[in-house]
């Protein structure tokens, strides 16, 4: 199956090197980004959309018609804010959007970028993986063909990515470390991007897909 693909967070990360293993891959015929600042590319395959607030985005709906699959790669760290202000960012946006694009698109399948440790009980100790487990939760609920809450844990960036965190400049070195030590906990982004796709293309059986999942996913 051809994949018309839509991507927010390009201009993060984690978003670029879905883009970037996207443009590789010849069963991604179209990509649409959805970004709140300009990624800035030329090329054949990609249409950028650019709207200010993820939260009302009726204004830019036809737009977004007649792609078949989402990576859902935005996202902000609790870091510094309060739950009610996390909820907002992570829960209230995310399933806006997804809503929005599940009755436009009731053939998509929605991938979200959650994180290892999300809990799918909503009742733990730990805030932010309360707040990821409702929107895992609450996504399933939604009518598109199949979601995919994806939950990376370290993940190795891809060479050359302009929106690398700066903090992988110091830590990088130890991929080859945890790798040997925590073979199932790690991975690399291209190999996170390679199981996005491939999930969308023939399937999984798995709402949840862990580290584990996407090492096996990438093979494919």
């Amino acid at each position: 199956m051809k994949l018309r693909v839509i991507i927010t967070g390009s201009t993060g990360m984690v978003g670029e090197g879905v883009l970037l293993e996207c443009l590789e891959d010849p069963n991604v015929e179209k990509i649409l980004l959805l970004n709140r600042k300009p990624y800035g590319i030329s090329h054949p395959k990609v249409e950028e959309v650019l709207h200010s607030d993820f939260s009302d985005i009726s204004a830019i709906k036809d737009k977004l018609k007649g792609y078949n699959a989402c990576f859902f790669c935005s996202g902000v760290s609790s870091i510094g804010l309060n739950e009610e202000e996390f909820f907002k960012l992570t829960h209230t946006l995310t399933l806006h959007v997804a809503s929005t694009l599940a009755s436009l698109n009731p053939n998509m399948s929605f991938s979200y970028i959650s994180g290892a440790g999300t809990d799918s009980t909503e009742k733990g100790k730990t805030m932010w993986a309360r707040v990821k487990g409702k929107t895992e939760n609450d996504l399933i609920k939604l009518p598109f063909a199949k979601v995919y809450n994806f939950r990376p844990g370290y993940m190795h960036p891809t060479p050359g990515a302009k929106n690398t965190l700066s903090a992988y400049k110091y830590i990088g070195w130890s991929f080859p470390i945890l790798r040997t030590i925590f073979p199932k906990r790690v991975s690399t982004l291209k190999q996170l991007a390679v199981a996005m796709i491939r999930a969308s293309e023939n399937g999984f059986n798995k709402n949840t897909v862990e580290v584990e999942d996407i090492l096996e996913l990438s093979k494919v």
